[in-house]
């Protein structure tokens, strides 16, 4: 009979004692224990988000995570939810690009029901047609409700612009047209072929104990996540091309009073060794209202009252991205001054003074964001789920202050000088930023 693996990870002074453990079916365990906490969060990941899918089946993931709470062979999506709000808790789930998570904040002493009642979510869905119905008129509206805001829609057209045939590009939620042709048939079957145990991992970060918590994953989850002949599920095209880099620009016309762009390019795979300084150069640019971006744009300018940079990293590409809402009058000059910043940082690189900052603000919001154990469980799970190891924030911690002055002129003169892609969302004809 096969045994369960389990080893310590790591003792972070800045943190607790990182075990893992990993079942014989392939299920991991991650857990933080740290018994000055008195509560914790139970997360389950699954390695399957919008990329994915088959065309047809675009927006399944997200679709999935919406049934799963509606109602098991033990539970009622009230009892789901009525369960754990009674002991003060709460809920929730969420889908990425490659992953959706699943989880519940509770008390120390109501963790033994959080995993139960994850357990049985997730392995034990009813999936009935009523429901599927049901939420189908859900995902719509919140379709529907998503492009309404330009705010938030510029960000998926700016992702379907930079990727283009790859499955990337596609929008989380699907679209209307794919949302409304999903059968319930084909939606159990993505979840009874993706939610295997080689393709989850469980974890629990607060005052809990690695053993009991090991214990009553096993005991939850082992009726239906086990692969069978405990074979590895090949859940991902390994072989998807990501489209050679290429200048272009989408404009969406609205009648709105504020313009939303965003102007990036292709940034770094989740896996290379630059991202510390990848991180580090993405807060000099625009990571506060103390970058180059913000300085520029609104404090000098005062052209635009939100600016910001963001990247993404996946496991073959990432994305960088500027982001500005202005006034439509303003936004050939705003364009035109990120792309100054961006030029200079390029050719010039940053100063000392600005990289001493940005390290201080990556390293400050590491460690405040982990001041409470729903982000430490998410740190847990992206690190065992998309990396398959688990960096002490000291070590993280070490490796942003190792960034040098030559690394991010580096990246810079790299990255900010790829092809551009730029979307721009408000009342614009489509010839309004040719040749810009």
């Amino acid at each position: 009979m096969t045994r369960a693996h389990t080893r310590t990870l790591t003792a972070d002074p800045l943190g607790g004692t990182v075990s893992r453990t990993v079942l014989p079916g392939g299920l991991r365990v991650v857990t933080e224990s740290i018994p000055a906490m008195r509560s914790a969060t139970v997360g389950v990941w699954v390695g399957t988000g919008s990329r994915d899918e088959a065309p047809e089946l675009s927006g399944a993931s997200h679709f999935l995570e919406h049934l799963l709470f509606k109602g098991t062979g033990r539970r009622s999506a009230m009892d789901i939810s009525a369960q754990i709000e009674a002991v003060g808790g709460e809920t929730n789930a969420y889908t990425a690009k490659e992953y959706t998570c699943y989880f519940a904040r509770v008390l120390d002493e109501d963790v033994p029901l959080a995993v139960d009642v994850l357990a049985d979510v997730l392995t034990d869905s009813r999936l009935s047609p009523e429901d599927v119905e049901t939420e189908r008129g859900v995902i719509l509206e919140e379709i529907a409700m998503q492009r309404d805001d330009p705010g938030d829609e510029i960000h998926d057209l700016f992702a379907a612009a930079l990727f283009g045939s790859h499955p990337l590009a596609r929008d989380i939620a699907g679209t209307p047209e794919t949302v409304a042709e999903l059968e319930r048939d084909e939606i159990h079957r993505f979840y009874r072929e993706r939610y295997v145990a080689s393709n989850m991992v469980v974890v629990a970060a607060g005052n809990v104990s690695h053993a009991e918590t090991v214990s009553m994953v096993d005991k939850g989850f082992a009726s239906s996540v086990t692969d069978p002949a405990g074979v590895p599920a090949a859940l991902r095209d390994s072989n998807a091309v990501v489209p050679p880099s290429g200048s272009s620009v989408t404009v969406v016309g609205r009648d709105s009073e504020q313009a939303h762009l965003v102007l990036g390019c292709h940034g770094l795979a989740r896996r290379d060794e630059r991202r510390f300084a990848f991180e580090v150069l993405g807060a000099i640019l625009g990571g506060g209202m103390s970058s180059r971006l913000f300085q520029r744009i609104r404090e000098e300018a005062g052209l635009a009252y939100s600016v910001f940079s963001y990247s993404a990293e996946f496991a073959e590409t990432g994305l960088f991205g500027v982001y500005a809402g202005c006034a439509p009058e303003n936004a050939h000059r705003v364009l035109e001054l990120a792309r100054e910043v961006l030029a200079e940082v390029a050719r010039d690189g940053v100063d000392a003074e600005e990289l001493v900052r940005g390290k201080g603000m990556i390293k400050g919001g590491l460690v405040l964001g982990l001041e409470d154990t729903g982000s430490r469980m998410s740190r847990l799970g992206r690190g065992e789920l998309l990396f398959g190891d688990q960096l002490s924030v000291d070590e993280v911690l070490r490796r942003i202050d190792s960034v040098t002055l030559d690394q991010v002129a580096d990246l810079a003169a790299e990255v900010l000088t790829r092809p551009r892609v730029l979307t721009v969302s408000g009342p614009f004809a489509d010839t309004d930023f040719t040749g810009t």
